[in-house]
């Protein structure tokens, strides 16, 4: 395994200075944010496609700090009920996946999106229950008149351009947040749709990562290193659906850095898991946690990640 660090922690300096400080505290990769949500700050597909020195500059950087690139991340709603928000993260997606042909990877992590409930919505509409009967109905038309047939085109273009594995991080608010909607999408619109498996979001569903892990075998296709604190008072008075600020303490949970919303021995665990299930790949630090400093958090996310992971090959069993 490989540890890796998601760049937008660092964004309070240049990308050459976000290498070099990934390389001093012994990383071995970064995931680069390339559009949507995770933003250009250190990785622009309309310079980089366009400007041949800019991204040989890009590549030497990577290079001469040691770092392999272990995704470019892009999240965003291609499905989004409004067309130009729609647009603007297709086509971040789609220059993504160029890029990604280009700097020679077949990773780019996103979020499936999340459609209106129905042709005339001008906002999405997550829907999490059965009834009333009009969930069924907005599930329907989102599933197979929206997300199903983007998904089909926009997993062949990828794989055209090289791209097999497109990692879907399973975020509540969107279509795909769970094991099972997961692997309902890969079915029906491709194998090379999968997994990124970021614990914090699953944490506070009451799903347990190290089952998740295992139900998604090879769909699994890129780990992301953060934490939930799940607060077990406020979680026994309002359950763990929750919109108030991430600010606010009587909030069910807040993401932590990892080792601060669960102990050593669950990520173990999770690293156990991952290879058990033949993941023998980047697990990548996503730092959010409002508690602490983003340095400070990063440092104890790097050294906890550094403890708890498997670095090397499996030995001979020299006792059996």
């Amino acid at each position: 395994m490989k540890l890796s660090v998601m760049n937008p922690a660092l964004y309070g300096v240049s990308f050459e200075e976000a290498c070099a400080y990934l390389k001093s505290m012994g990383v071995q990769a970064i995931e680069v944010g390339c559009g949507g949500y995770p933003g250009k700050t250190h990785c622009d597909p309309d310079v980089l496609l366009n400007d041949e020195g800019a991204l040989n500059a890009f590549k030497d950087t990577l290079a001469r700090n040691e770092l392999e690139l272990a995704a470019l991340s892009t999240h965003g709603n291609p499905v989004h009920p409004n067309p130009d928000t729609a647009k603007a993260f297709h086509n971040d997606f789609v220059n993504a996946v160029l890029l990604a042909e280009k700097l020679g990877i077949d990773r780019v992590v996103t979020f499936s999106g999340c459609p209106g409930g129905s042709k005339d919505d001008k906002m999405p509409n997550w829907v999490t229950c059965a009834w009333p009967d009009d969930n069924l109905t907005i599930l329907d038309y989102q599933w197979h008149n929206v997300l199903i047939p983007y998904w089909q085109e926009t997993a062949r273009f990828a794989a055209d351009h090289g791209v097999n594995r497109i990692a879907f991080e399973m975020h509540p608010g969107f279509c795909v947040y769970n094991p099972y909607t997961l692997l309902r999408l890969r079915e029906a619109a491709g194998k090379n749709l999968g997994a990124n498996f970021d614990p914090s979001h699953l944490y506070w569903q009451g799903i347990d990562p190290v089952q998740a892990i295992k139900e998604l075998g090879e769909a699994l296709f890129f780990f992301h290193a953060k934490d939930t604190f799940v607060d077990p008072y406020n979680v026994a008075v309002n359950g763990v659906l929750d919109y108030k600020h991430y600010s606010d303490p009587k909030r069910s949970w807040v993401f932590r850095t990892v080792g601060y919303g669960h102990d050593a021995l669950q990520w173990k665990s999770m690293v156990s898991a991952l290879r058990a299930i033949g993941y023998d790949d980047v697990i990548s630090i996503e730092h959010e946690d409002a508690m602490m400093s983003g340095m400070e958090g990063l440092n104890k996310a790097i050294r906890f990640m550094q403890d708890v992971m498997i670095f090397e090959k499996p030995g001979e069993m020299y006792w059996a």
